[in-house]
């Protein structure tokens, strides 16, 4: 007998009443908690990049590939493996170790002495970030029914802007008044208690097994073969990869961007700036997903035309931000052009989950989350630096504006793929 025989489908009745009950919103806001530290630590060297620059003496190139490409390779090609084992064993197991790595690396990150220091430690960071987000968002689909999925999933998703929002502000206040290193250190050790808190009150919910195919795929091959068989997917996860490298692109170089084009203060990025992509990309990633569930719940598709109807209606504001020299519009062109192009995330993660059986949950999130950060973190940041570069002789500190905006075309692109999916959902979700 099989393992999918073996496991017969579970109905509502079946699973446990932690999964019915209160409960399960305690361990959604733990989950949130602790992808608020995997930002933070993510994303704690962006504000700190222009101290490092200067301390180390790096180039816009070497700074793209120390918050981009360095953390995307290692975290990307972890990250399927790990789904994998998350799909067949313990994930809030996984989960906790993940959180002890990559706030260790964090803390690593303060005692580097050089640039290729530094570059292992970020290594290390991706690493332990890899066994975070897929085995999080299998437990959310097991602990949420469909038709919840994805407001959940949202709320999951504001960690990254809650981590964004922490990690800017008190990272650009530490930077100013007790240098960078100090700051790695005091954002990253705290994670290590956050991982004991988490192992001692979660429990790892019954699997909701919903529509199961008789032969569902075991194997990592024939689970990558089922994803790229689906023109559905496949369109989504090139249109999520480009999305995103023109998001990493825009939020990585945001410190410097106000630096080097407004003059802003280190304090004062921190502070507008964490509160404006904090607050602006929580908001967005909510409500995309809470529309996705409203609207979704008769034509799937919506999951998918949110984020091109968003992404669309973004460019015009990031233009203004790019382009516009006062800095009150500036930064308002900002809250609006992020908060649209973050509403993205839960609808996608969502009908990806419901394109697949459930031993295939994680699995799914790895492989789009593959896409959107090889692509978009990976490159995003490094091609916005290798850009600037290149302008660089001829705009001098203007030239990070142009690279940015240079990210337009991929974001256009992007819409194309998202309206192409929009057209194959019905198709890919019975099939």
């Amino acid at each position: 007998m099989n393992n999918n025989e073996a496991q017969p489908n579970r109905q509502p009745s079946q699973l446990s009443s932690q999964q019915t009950g209160s409960y399960r919103y305690f361990v959604l806001a733990l989950l949130t908690l602790v992808y608020v530290f995997n930002f933070i630590d993510r994303q704690i060297l962006v504000i700190l990049q222009e101290s490092i620059k200067a301390d180390l003496n790096l180039s816009d190139t070497q700074l793209g590939l120390l918050s981009g490409l360095s953390f995307a390779l290692f975290y990307v090609v972890l990250g399927i493996p790990i789904a994998k084992l998350a799909d067949r064993s313990n994930r809030r197991n996984i989960i906790a170790g993940a959180v002890v790595v990559w706030s260790a690396m964090t803390a690593l990150c303060g005692l580097a002495q050089n640039y290729i220091q530094l570059l292992l430690a970020r290594i290390g960071v991706g690493v332990g970030e890899a066994g975070c987000s897929p085995p999080a968002h299998a437990m959310i689909s097991d602990y949420f029914s469909e038709n919840q999925r994805a407001t959940a999933l949202s709320l999951y998703s504001t960690g990254i802007y809650l981590g964004i929002l922490f990690g800017f502000s008190l990272g650009g206040w530490l930077d100013a008044e007790y240098g960078w290193r100090v700051a790695f250190l005091a954002l990253g050790i705290p994670g290590i208690l956050l991982a004991l808190i988490f192992l001692l009150t979660v429990k790892e919910p019954v699997r909701r097994t919903v529509n199961v195919p008789s032969q569902a795929p075991n194997g990592m091959f024939a689970m990558m073969r089922y994803l790229f068989a689906k023109p559905c997917f496949v369109y989504l996860a090139f249109a999520v990869g480009l999305h995103t490298l023109g998001t990493y692109g825009l939020g990585n170089w945001m410190p410097s961007f106000l630096k080097r084009v407004h003059g802003m203060s280190q304090t004062e990025i921190g502070f507008y700036g964490g509160l404006i992509i904090g607050i602006g990309g929580a908001l967005g990633t909510f409500v995309g997903g809470y529309l996705a569930d409203r609207l979704g719940r008769k034509d799937k598709s919506w999951y998918l035309k949110i984020s091109a109807i968003s992404g669309t209606l973004a460019l015009p504001f990031l233009m203004g931000y790019y382009f516009l020299t006062d800095i009150r519009l500036v930064l308002v062109s900002l809250f609006i052009g992020y908060s649209l192009v973050s509403a993205f995330l839960a609808p996608s993660i969502a009908i990806t989950h419901s394109l697949v059986p459930e031993n295939m949950r994680a699995f799914s999130s790895s492989v789009l989350f593959l896409m959107l950060n090889l692509i978009g973190l990976g490159f995003g940041p490094l091609i916005v630096g290798m850009l600037s570069d290149w302008f660089q002789p001829t705009y001098g500190d203007l030239s990070l504006r142009w690279a940015l905006a240079c990210t337009a075309v991929t974001s256009i692109t992007a819409i194309v793929l998202f309206v192409k999916a929009s057209k194959s959902v019905d198709q890919a979700i019975e099939s």
